[in-house]
């Protein structure tokens, strides 16, 4: 554990404890005056001190976490950057996010509902310029809500992953044979049909009629991912206070947001039954989290195992912190979920290197890269296609690029990292959050001129048209 400086967050917690710095020290077994100078950053955070405060006070080791000062950090970064303000240096960003967290996550989130709101009043504009009346739609932002409210939880769940193992149980389930045991439970319970049709099904991969009682699913769903779907119904019917709980800690500022939660919440049920996290951890660690080996295991997906894979952050028994991210062709991200502090930029698309984008012209491999940050920090990542969709010639398909992500000290653990030099400074790709935060001035992929120079040197601002460049080669 590096030097930890992170006296206004233990100050903070005696606020909210209503404890004095006597009391707390004694509860320690340290000196008042010792303290006095941990909460004045004279001294760092040591880990027995941590370990006592977890002990005595219950404190999440993560309240402490460099990972989530780091994530803080880029997300400031991020709303200085769009926002076009004076220069304002990382070791000033640094310290707001190690000493004032909160009111760092204030700023990011007044940031984020100033963009939404933004997105709304052009929508509206658009919509009523054309001459058409405004349909209902999800409220621009709805998405980033959810996610980041995932992320803050380090896209853990463990209300709904006992839920599922408890569930696992009862229900007698087997690994890779779920669909049958789900079926027979939906019907004894709750006198639900499961019935798989055909191309009458729709674009929906499920589709559920209260009045007749019948869950349809369509016929190009293996089995694994059938059991997806009726553990996701199940999620609806019986865990309902559960998921409302959870919804109502996340203080959502939308009826979509919360709407969008449910939906959230459920399919994350979904996986953990489907792929309960003892059964999973145990074969991830087993097959060196071989994604295709646990993707025949468990009867499910490339793209679902990698989801499950960047959930497994449960106390006493973590799996790797992975970060899992989706995108299509044309760079739009559609997932992006985090156990650790990878940062996804919201600013300006992001990095044309990464490797998940050359997962499209290799489809059918496992892409690998040691991807450099600008940061100074190195990452492992794999890339792979995924195709989802009805199946048969003319019938459309979704085709996507799924990537899975760790710190670089975590890839000797991957089979995939075989053979790899991990040590080599050379072989990492340096890559950045995306042109309009990256700072790397040689690039030869830049798009954008990078709005933290501009900010820098009081010149363009968020609103600035970027510099068209000449098209360049990959590298």
């Amino acid at each position: 554990m590096a030097k930890a400086f992170v006296g206004v967050r233990l100050q903070r917690l005696r606020e909210e404890r209503a404890i004095s710095q006597v009391a707390l020290a004694r509860t320690l077994g340290i000196s008042a005056s010792y303290l006095n100078q941990i909460e004045h950053n004279q001294r760092p955070l040591t880990v027995p001190i941590l370990l006592r405060l977890n002990a005595q006070f219950g404190v999440d080791v993560q309240w402490f976490s460099e990972d989530e000062e780091a994530r803080l950090i880029t997300d400031l970064r991020d709303v200085l950057a769009e926002t076009g303000a004076e220069s304002i240096s990382l070791a000033e960003t640094r310290a707001l996010a190690a000493n004032m967290p909160a009111i760092g996550r204030a700023l990011v989130e007044l940031h984020r509902r100033g963009r939404a709101a933004a997105e709304r009043a052009d929508t509206l504009a658009a919509h009523l310029g054309e001459g058409h009346k405004l349909a209902t739609r999800a409220v621009p932002g709805a998405h980033d809500e959810v996610r980041d409210n995932l992320n803050r939880r380090h896209n853990h769940v463990p209300e709904l992953d006992r839920a599922a193992e408890q569930i696992f149980q009862e229900s007698a389930l087997a690994v890779g044979d779920v669909a049958s045991r789900l079926a027979q439970r939906l019907l004894e319970r709750h006198g639900i049909r499961t019935v798989v049709v055909g191309e009458s099904s729709g674009p929906n991969k499920r589709s559920f009629d209260a009045a007749a009682r019948v869950l349809r699913l369509p016929d190009y769903l293996r089995p694994g991912q059938q059991a997806f779907q009726m553990a996701v119904q199940l999620a609806l019917l019986e865990l309902g206070e559960v998921l409302d709980a959870l919804i109502a800690e996340g203080h959502f500022a939308s009826a979509e947001s919360r709407r969008l939660a449910r939906v959230g919440l459920s399919n994350y049920f979904a996986g953990a039954l489907v792929m309960p996290y003892g059964a999973f951890l145990q074969a991830a660690e087993e097959l060196g989290y071989d994604i295709e080996r646990l993707a025949n295991r468990f009867g499910v997906g490339f793209e679902a195992v990698c989801h499950r894979l960047s959930t497994l952050q449960r106390p006493g028994a973590p799996g790797l912190p992975f970060f899992f991210v989706r995108v299509d062709r044309a760079g739009n991200v559609s997932k992006r979920h985090s156990a650790a502090d990878f940062h996804f930029s919201r600013v300006g698309g992001t990095c044309p290197l990464w490797i998940v984008y050359e997962a499209f012209s290799q489809p059918e491999r496992v892409l690998t890269q040691i991807a450099a940050m600008p940061d100074g920090r190195n990452y492992f990542w794999i890339a792979r296609q995924v195709v989802s969709g009805p199946v048969g010639y003319g019938r459309p398909q979704k085709t996507f690029a799924v990537g899975l992500g760790c710190d670089l000290r975590h890839a000797h653990r991957l089979v995939y990292s075989r053979g790899l030099d991990l040590s080599d400074p050379t072989a990492a790709t340096p890559i950045g959050a995306g042109c309009k935060v990256c700072e790397r001035e040689d690039c030869a992929q830049r798009a954008f001129p990078s709005l933290l120079k501009s900010a820098r040197q009081g010149g363009a601002t968020a609103n600035t048209m970027p510099v068209e460049t000449a098209p360049r080669k990959r590298r």
